[in-house]
This record gives C-alpha cells, sequence and structure tokens, in this order.
C-alpha cells in the first residue's frame, strides 16, 4: 500500500469521504485519490513522490505556477504585521483599488470569503435592489453550494447524480427557474411570461463546471440586453474566468458588462477569497449604508490580501495571456489531431488558458450535450494520463488550467501522454 492509500484509508475515518469537497474523491472516474506533498511550477509531487504535469491549477487560482516566490514573499511579509486584525485594514484598500481599476463594471467592491460567498451575495443584493425573488440561473453552470443555486448545478453536482442536493428545502428551489444554456430564446419566453418577477440573471460567461462550454455568438449580448429591458439585475459569475482570460475577464474581452461580478480564485493567490462588485448605486445597498446584510469574520484578510494583490500585480506588470493563449491553441490543437489520426471523437472547447475534452462527435453548446458526451472514455484517458505523470480534472465534467509554469517540454509530454492513452 502506497502512502496515499493509507492517508485515504485514515481521512475516510475523520472527514466524510475522505475529502473537503467531494470531487477530489475521484467518484466520477474511480479508484482512490492521490495526496499532494508539495508543488512547484507547473507540477505536483504526490506524497509518494511522483511528480505531475498538472492542469488542475487547484481549480484554477494558480495562474502563475505554485508557490511562486513574489506571492510567497508578500504573505511572509504580511505575515509578520499578524493573520487577521478584525478592523479595515490598508490592504483591502489597495486590493478595491486593483480591482476597480481592472474590471469594466465594477466601481466598488466588497470582499467576502470564497466564490459561494460572493455569489449567495450577489443574489440577496439583487433581489435587495429590485424587490423581487425569482432568478434565473442556466442548467450546468455551478455558482457555489448555495442553496438557491444547486438547481442543475455543474461540477461535484453531476458527479454525485444529486444536482439539485439533500436539504435543499423545495420552496427555496422555486425561486429558482432553471433555462438551457446558449437559448436566447428560453430566456425572453421567461422575461415575457414573468419579468416583473425576476430580480437576476446569474450565469458562467463561459460555463466551466460541466466541461467547458462557449457562448454562440450573440448570446450573452441577449442577455444583456433582456436585463436591461426588464429592469433585471445582470450577475456575471466570474470566479473561473475573471483575471484568468485576461485581466478584466470576461467582460473585458467581450465588451459586454454586467450590473454585477462575483469574484474569486486568481484574486486570492491561492488563499481563501471572494469579492462582489458592480455599480456603485447597486453595491450601496449592502449594509452599513443599505438593507441588504452581508458580513465575514475573515473578509479582507490580510494574507489573502497580499497574496492577492501580489497575483494581480503579477498579471498586470508581467502580462503572461498572449503566452497562455498561445499554449492552450498549441495543446488544443494537438489533442485533436492526435484523437483524428486516431478515429476518435472528440471535441476540445479552449478559451485562453482554459479547455476540456467532450468524448463526442457533435459540438457541446449546453448542458444536455455536455452529459452526452462518452464519459467510460475519459475516465480511461484519465489514469493512463495519470500513470505516464499528467494530471487531468478527476471528472469529464470540469475544465483543464493551463498557468505561466507550464513550459513546452509540459505541452509535448501532455501529448505523447495523450497518444498513448487513447
Amino acid at each position: 500500500m502506497n502512502q496515499s492509500q493509507v492517508l485515504f484509508e485514515k481521512a475516510q475515518k475523520l472527514i466524510p469521504g475522505g475529502v473537503n469537497s467531494p470531487v477530489r474523491a475521484f467518484r466520477s472516474v474511480g479508484g482512490a485519490p492521490f495526496f499532494t506533498k508539495r508543488a512547484s511550477g507547473s507540477r505536483l509531487t504526490t506524497a509518494d513522490e511522483h511528480e505531475l504535469i498538472d492542469y488542475v491549477c487547484t481549480w484554477g487560482p494558480a495562474i502563475h505556477g505554485h508557490d511562486h516566490p513574489k506571492i510567497r514573499e508578500a504573505i511572509a511579509d504580511a505575515l509578520m504585521r499578524g493573520t487577521s486584525f478584525g478592523t479595515p485594514g490598508p490592504a483591502e484598500v489597495e486590493m478595491a483599488e486593483l480591482i476597480c481599476e481592472v474590471v469594466p463594471s465594477v466601481e466598488k467592491v466588497r470582499m467576502s470569503n470564497s466564490g459561494t460567498e460572493a455569489t449567495m451575495s450577489a443574489i440577496r443584493l439583487a433581489r435587495g435592489y429590485t424587490g423581487r425573488d425569482k432568478i434565473i440561473k442556466f442548467a450546468g453552470c455551478y455558482h457555489g453550494h448555495v442553496d438557491s443555486l444547486l438547481v442543475k448545478a455543474g461540477s461535484g453536482a453531476i458527479t454525485l447524480g444529486n444536482p439539485d442536493s439533500a436539504g435543499v428545502p423545495s420552496s427555496f428551489a422555486e425561486q429558482t427557474i432553471v433555462l438551457p444554456y446558449n437559448d436566447l430564446e428560453a430566456v425572453s419566453e421567461t422575461f415575457a411570461n414573468r419579468g416583473d418577477e425576476i430580480a437576476a440573471i446569474i450565469v458562467e460567461p463561459y460555463p466551466a463546471n460541466c466541461g467547458l462550454i462557449l457562448p454562440l455568438p450573440g448570446y450573452l449580448q441577449g442577455l444583456r440586453d433582456l436585463c436591461s429591458k426588464h429592469k433585471s439585475i445582470l450577475i456575471f459569475d466570474e470566479v473561473m474566468t475573471g483575471f484568468r482570460l485576461s485581466i478584466g475577464g470576461v467582460q473585458k474581452e467581450t465588451g459586454i458588462t454586467p450590473d454585477l461580478t462575483a469574484m474569486g480564485k486568481i484574486i486570492g493567490g491561492g488563499l481563501p477569497v471572494g469579492a462582489i462588485g458592480g455599480k456603485a448605486e447597486i453595491m450601496d445597498y449592502f449594509a452599513p449604508l443599505g438593507p441588504v446584510y452581508q458580513a465575514g469574520t475573515l473578509s479582507g484578510n490580510p494574507l489573502a490580501m497580499a497574496a492577492g494583490i501580489a497575483s494581480l500585480t503579477l498579471l498586470k506588470e508581467e502580462s503572461p495571456y498572449d503566452r497562455l493563449n498561445n499554449f492552450g491553441t498549441a495543446l488544443a490543437k494537438g489533442l485533436g489531431e492526435i484523437a483524428e489520426q486516431k478515429g476518435i471523437p472528440l471535441q476540445v472547447p479552449q478559451t485562453g488558458s482554459m479547455y476540456c475534452l467532450f468524448f463526442t462527435d457533435q459540438p457541446v453548446t449546453n448542458f444536455d450535450h455536455a452529459i452526452g458526451s462518452k464519459h467510460e472514455m475519459f475516465k480511461s484517458v484519465f489514469h493512463k494520463m495519470l500513470e505516464m505523470g499528467v494530471y487531468l480534472p478527476p471528472s469529464s465534467y470540469e475544465t483543464c488550467f493551463i498557468s505561466a509554469a507550464h513550459s513546452d517540454e509540459d505541452l509535448e509530454k501532455t501529448l505523447d501522454a495523450f497518444r498513448r492513452s487513447t
């Protein structure tokens, strides 16, 4: 028995399922998870000293690679001044300035401790601002483990085969209208029938928790137009895409400006963080100025702020996006060519440093297409590539991430592993 197996057996006696987030348990792909003892650059080192090229990147935050020296130094410096204050601190203001400077929709920002907190608070704020209760979300989009948003969610909810989750009252779910992604007509019809009840649309502009799905031309602008027409709030969940595809997120790339934006992951530099940002008029509905309550003992934590400031500063000063885009394009092209040579049906949707593998011969534009792909094929490829030192997300419903630390050597090893795994 190897060290990871020993740790997993012990963990299962102490932690539900042996993990602190469900998808880590490998239930979707089978087998037992490995345990990581350290990480550096583009590589993870397991408890058994196996080195893996990492395409999970802590589920998105590690855009600079693991253990970047400038982020590590920023945390160490902050640590010397204390781990938590319980009062406002200078780093919170600096972080707010950075976010407001680069994210088009954000005039004011409130920090939280996770992406889930950010989406939950954005929904509450939209309801408080509009005086309406209903929200629209899209099948397959995962917005954290918020009760009213765990309705046809992606991510681990699919893996568990229980997208609605036990413990969520039906009365909560009744306030959520679930529509297919990329179907603008369905959204238009819903607004025509119930527009005066709808507080907000919440959407991953590029859904990345049921694999990676890209919007059809005009779709996001259509959502913007419908929200404007019916005086509903458009919320972009950019917890994954924010700062990953550009320093201003999808909204900067597309020129489509939401009313509110949920952020997380990269803005914490690897430490727990979330943020809600948007128009000042709406944001001022948060207490203490307005009637919408939101709070957090560790919100704006000085260590997380220091790591996040370092992460965003690196993105501003070194701008890795061209290199990330080139790597992503080359990898997707290479994977597609190998699959074609072998007669394997494969779709590799990719944008910038995000991509995924759908084993199907049809383009994937919505949740139903995603769950219709050949997941058994993914399981086989996942394990074979893992044996050859390449770590993909342990679920066909997750998106792969590339970091600035990934090298040309990593690219060649990854393509070789895929060639030998199919």
